[in-house]
C-alpha cells in the first residue's frame, strides 16, 4: 500500500520531545504505508527555512505561498514567482481566504489569492486553497482568475455539498483531514460520500487536527492512515483501493511521478 499525506507542515512538528528528526517523522509514516508527503508553506520566509530544514528527498515535495492569515506584511509577487519556480515545488500555497480570524485583511487576502492563482497558471502548478467563512468570494475568485488552467485542491475541506459541487465543476480536488472522524462531522461525512473517488485526497494538516483515536495529541503524517481508513469505509471500498485512488489523484493533480513503493 502507498499513501500520500497531501498536506502537512513538517517544519511545525515537535522536534524537542516527540520526534528526533525529520527522518524520524518520515520513518514513522512509512511504517504505516505513508510513503510521500507534501510539505506546505505558509510564508515565503517559512518556505525557505522549511527547505533548509527538510533538505532534498525523494519522498517529500514542497509548496510555496503565503497563507491568508499571514497578510500582516506585504510581499513581492516577483519573489513568490521566483521561489515557486524552484525545483521540488509542486504547488502554490497554501493560499485562499479566511474571514473568520482576520476579516480586517479581506482586501489583502483577495489580492494575495489572485497573485497565487496567476503564478500557478504561469508555472502550470496547482493551487492549495484554504477557505473559512469566505465561500462566495473564494469560488468567485477561483472562477475570475481561471483556476481551471492550473487546477487545485480545497484542503482540509469543511464546506457543504454545494461548495464541493462547484469546486468539482472547476476540476478541483477535495482533500479530507482528521476532521472527517470527529463526532460532530456527519455533514462532512455526507460530502465525502458524495465526492467521486477520483477527486479525493487525504491529508493530516499536521501538527493540527489529529484524527480519532488520536484527538488531543500532535498530528503527524503517519496518522493520514487513520483518515484513509475512515474515508474508505465511507466510500465503501477497501483501504488499499482508497490508497491507490488518492495516490493516483495526487500524482495527477501535482504532475509528479511518485517513487516505487
Amino acid at each position: 500500500m502507498f499513501l500520500v499525506d497531501s498536506h502537512c507542515h513538517l517544519d511545525s512538528l515537535d522536534y524537542s520531545a516527540l520526534h528526533t528528526s525529520v527522518d524520524d517523522v518520515l520513518a514513522k509514516a512509512a511504517a504505516r504505508d505513508v510513503k510521500y508527503c507534501l510539505a506546505v508553506a505558509t510564508t515565503l520566509d517559512g518556505y525557505q527555512k522549511m527547505r533548509q530544514q527538510i533538505g532534498e528527498r525523494d519522498n517529500v515535495a514542497f509548496s510555496c505561498g503565503v497563507h491568508p492569515l499571514h497578510q500582516d506584511e506585504a510581499y513581492d509577487i516577483n519573489n513568490l514567482r521566483r521561489l515557486a519556480a524552484e525545483p521540488g515545488v509542486i504547488a502554490l500555497g497554501e493560499t485562499g481566504l479566511d474571514y473568520f480570524y482576520t476579516p480586517e485583511t479581506k482586501a489583502q487576502q483577495q489580492t494575495s489569492f489572485r497573485y497565487h492563482i496567476q503564478v500557478g497558471r504561469e508555472l502550470n502548478k496547482p493551487v492549495i486553497v484554504h477557505t473559512r467563512d469566505a465561500r462566495a468570494d473564494t469560488l468567485a475568485i477561483l472562477r475570475e482568475e481561471q483556476v481551471m488552467d492550473c487546477g487545485g485542491v480545497l484542503h482540509c475541506f469543511t464546506e457543504d455539498r454545494d461548495t464541493a459541487q462547484a469546486l468539482l465543476d472547476m476540476g478541483f480536488y477535495i482533500s479530507f483531514s482528521g476532521i472527517i472522524t470527529f463526532r460532530n462531522a456527519e455533514a462532512l461525512r455526507e460530502v465525502a460520500r458524495y465526492v467521486p473517488l477520483d477527486r479525493i485526497l487525504v491529508e493530516t494538516d499536521s501538527p493540527y487536527l489529529a484524527p480519532v483515536p488520536h484527538r488531543g495529541k500532535e498530528n503527524q503524517p503517519a496518522m493520514v492512515r487513520d483518515v484513509a481508513e475512515y474515508v474508505a469505509v465511507l466510500k465503501g471500498v477497501s483501504t488499499g483501493e482508497l490508497a491507490a485512488a488518492t495516490t493516483r489523484n495526487f500524482a495527477n493533480l501535482f504532475h509528479v511521478t511518485l517513487p516505487e513503493s
